[in-house]
C-alpha cells in the first residue's frame, strides 16, 4: 500500500511538472473560494493580455456577471464593480479586442479559461473582448453520446458518397453478381475503396480525439465552442468554485442573485 502511495505521489508530480508554462499562475479569489489558472503558451497575445490586466488589478472587485450552469461562469466586466443587486451589467468593450488565436489543441473543456466576443455579423473577425473572460463548466457527454455526435455529422457524408459511387452503379453489380460472382468481388470492392477514400477526403467528417473524448466523458465541457472562442487558460485548482458559482440562482438576466465577486485576482508567487 505504501508502495502504491508513493508511486501514485511521483505520477502527480510529474504531471504538474509537465503543466508548467513560461507564464506565470494566476489566482482568481472570490467570496466561494480560489482558483488558480494556468494560462497557455501557445496563446501568447491573450496571455500577456490578461496578465497585463491582472498586474493593474483590472479584475479586482468586479463579479461573475453571467452564469449559464452547465455552460460558463463569464466576468471581470468593469460596470459590475459596486453594481447594485439586480442591475443589469456585463457591458463589453470593443476597444480591447484583440485578433483571436485558435488552437485544435485546446478545447472547450471543464475548467478552460476563453475569450467571449460580439457575434459574427458585427464581428466576422471573431475577435476576442478581452474586457472580460469566462470559465467553462459544461456537461458531462457519455460516450455513447460522443458517439451519436460523431454519426451525426459523418453519416450523411457517407451516404452521400454511397449515392456518387453506388447507387449509379446497382444495376451493373447485380447483373456481376448473377454471372460473374469473382468479377462482382473486385468490382464491389472498387466502389468501397472509392466511397472510403471520398468520406476519407472530406473537410467536414468528425472524430473526438482520445483527449477530447476523456474530457467530456468524465469533467465535461462545451464542446460547440472550440474554434469559434479563444481559449487561453484553464482552471489547475480549484474546479470546485466552478461549481459553486455555477449552481448559483440567477435572475432572467443569468445574474446571480448572490453576487459571485472576485475579491482579487493577482499574480501567484
Amino acid at each position: 500500500m505504501k508502495a502504491k502511495y508513493i508511486l501514485l505521489m511521483i505520477l502527480l508530480s510529474c504531471k504538474i511538472a509537465t503543466a508548467q508554462t513560461k507564464y506565470p499562475n494566476v489566482v482568481v479569489s472570490t467570496n466561494y473560494g480560489d482558483m488558480t489558472i494556468m494560462l497557455y503558451d501557445e496563446t501568447p497575445r491573450h496571455a500577456e493580455y490578461f496578465l497585463d490586466l491582472v498586474k493593474k488589478g483590472y479584475f479586482d472587485g468586479t463579479l461573475f456577471q453571467r452564469v449559464i450552469k452547465n455552460f460558463m461562469i463569464q466576468g471581470g466586466a468593469q460596470d459590475t464593480r459596486n453594481a447594485p443587486p439586480g442591475a443589469r451589467v456585463g457591458s463589453g468593450n470593443t476597444s480591447m479586442g484583440i485578433m483571436p488565436e485558435f488552437n485544435e489543441k485546446y478545447f472547450h473543456k471543464k475548467g478552460v479559461v476563453s475569450a467571449p466576443r460580439r457575434g459574427d455579423n458585427e464581428n466576422p473577425n471573431k475577435k476576442s473582448d478581452m474586457s472580460q473572460f469566462f470559465i467553462v463548466h459544461g456537461r458531462i457527454l457519455t460516450e455513447g453520446r460522443l458517439d451519436s455526435l460523431e454519426m451525426a455529422v459523418n453519416v450523411p457524408i457517407k451516404n452521400a458518397a454511397t449515392r456518387k459511387y453506388y447507387i449509379p452503379f446497382k444495376g451493373e453489380l447485380a447483373e456481376l453478381k448473377e454471372n460473374d460472382p469473382q468479377a462482382f468481388n473486385a468490382r464491389l470492392d472498387q466502389i468501397l475503396h472509392q466511397i472510403d477514400s471520398a468520406f476519407n477526403a472530406s473537410p467536414n467528417k468528425f472524430f473526438f480525439n482520445p483527449a477530447e473524448k476523456e474530457a467530456y466523458s468524465t469533467i465535461g465541457g462545451s464542446r460547440h465552442l472550440n474554434m469559434e472562442y479563444t481559449a487561453y487558460g484553464e482552471v489547475i485548482e480549484g474546479l470546485d468554485v466552478i461549481d459553486k458559482i455555477a449552481n448559483l440562482e440567477v435572475d432572467r438576466n443569468d445574474r446571480p442573485r448572490k453576487d459571485a465577486k472576485m475579491i482579487r485576482v493577482y499574480i501567484k508567487d
